[in-house]
């Protein structure tokens, strides 16, 4: 592969070989049918290499949020089975059902929205009911379960797939919250058993409960944050072997001496000391590196401090640790470099965040790189 240095200024660097073994071990972890979720670009990831290394891994299904990414990887030729896992627009779901996405529904609404774009199609929609459990963000009453999918039932255009709900909870390790929600989809599962309703797939366990509560696994896991090898909370720790398969990095394009008492970036809100050596890197705010206390980035395997304000595109950093810096030297962001590593949880620590944000945080325009 091309040294990214001799091409970008900014990058990251996704090792799909690690996506891929990932997959395979949360397969065998799990013993469920994996649903790898790759929304919001695979948190960070790139939605298209990653769905394709989770398949190679063992992946059955894959789930996203919004209806152009469901789209994106139809272009992209992929056949696995997809799930909105949100109500698409009325505008978006003649598209959906033509290329065969799975449609989440919640209301009576949604239903005969789907039941018509499919009928003005010829076709037959696949959809699956989504219940709030406890969420309150999406999702029926558990109590409406049986009314809905009597009118799904009822809708000759309409194929009845599945019955999910989502735990607000289970990355906390304790388990009232958890079985509180089980509780009420399960009541909600019975009654659909009872009326001859119940679907084919049931599904409630994003990747906290996917590792910790196996009693949540009903016909498939879905599997978002620890695909890609990072934790879903520090309650909720990775089992050896899960990976992290993200770095993001940068170079120094500039060193030099700074005098004593000289301000560094806008507001001079970094003043030097003595006389420092400060480097210059092409990432800012922009990139998605925020403004934040406490920042830092490896340089010939030391942290370093970013000294001053970030800025939009770049930011400076303090290098008197690594006296044999040099101008085209790569600094980590996320990543190893020598024996050292900057996690994704430890960049959240210092933003005050959470690590899906880090990484899906990441801007667009840096560019993704792959390899195997």
């Amino acid at each position: 592969m091309t040294d990214p240095r001799n091409r970008y200024s900014t990058w990251v660097e996704v090792d799909l070989g690690v996506i891929e073994a990932n997959a395979r071990q949360l397969t065998a972890l799990t013993k469920a049918t994996v649903m790898a979720v790759v929304k919001a670009n695979a948190y960070g990831h790139g939605a298209v290499p990653v769905a394709q290394a989770a398949a190679r891994g063992g992946a059955s299904w894959l789930g996203v949020a919004r209806a152009e990414e469901a789209l994106e990887l139809r272009s992209a030729g992929i056949g696995l089975p997809i799930l909105i896992l949100g109500p698409a627009p009325v505008a978006q779901l003649a598209a959906l059902i033509a290329a065969g996405a799975s449609l989440t529904v919640t209301d009576e609404v949604q239903i005969d929205a789907a039941a018509l774009a499919a009928r003005d199609q010829q076709a037959t929609a696949k959809v699956q009911l989504k219940l709030d459990s406890g969420m309150n963000r999406l999702g029926a009453p558990p109590e409406a379960a049986v009314n809905l999918a009597r009118r799904i039932q009822q809708q000759p255009s309409l194929s009845f797939e599945g019955v999910f709900t989502h735990f607000a909870r289970a990355d906390e390790g304790m388990p009232e919250p958890v079985q509180r929600q089980v509780e009420r989809f399960e009541q909600a599962l019975s009654a659909l058993v009872s009326a001859g309703l119940r679907p084919p797939l049931a599904h409630a366990a994003n990747s906290a409960a996917a590792l910790s509560w196996p009693g949540t696994h009903y016909d498939l896991v879905r599997v978002g944050i620890a695909l890609y090898g990072l934790r879903p909370s520090p309650a909720a720790p990775l089992p050896a072997g899960l990976r992290p398969a993200l770095e993001w990095k940068t170079q120094l394009t500039r060193i030099r001496s700074v005098p004593p008492g000289e301000g560094v970036s806008y507001g001079h809100a970094y003043v030097t000391r003595r006389t420092e050596r400060i480097g210059t890197v092409p990432v800012g705010y922009a990139d998605g590196l925020r403004r934040a206390a406490g920042n830092q980035l490896l340089v010939g395997g030391v942290p370093v401090p970013v000294v001053g304000r970030v800025c939009m595109d770049f930011c400076m950093l303090q290098l008197d640790r690594v006296p044999g810096a040099n101008e085209g030297d790569e600094a980590v962001i996320i990543g190893a470099q020598d024996r050292t590593r900057l996690s994704a949880e430890q960049v959240a620590d210092r933003w005050g965040t959470i690590n899906y944000e880090v990484t899906c945080g990441i801007g667009a325009r840096v560019p993704r790189t792959y390899s195997q």
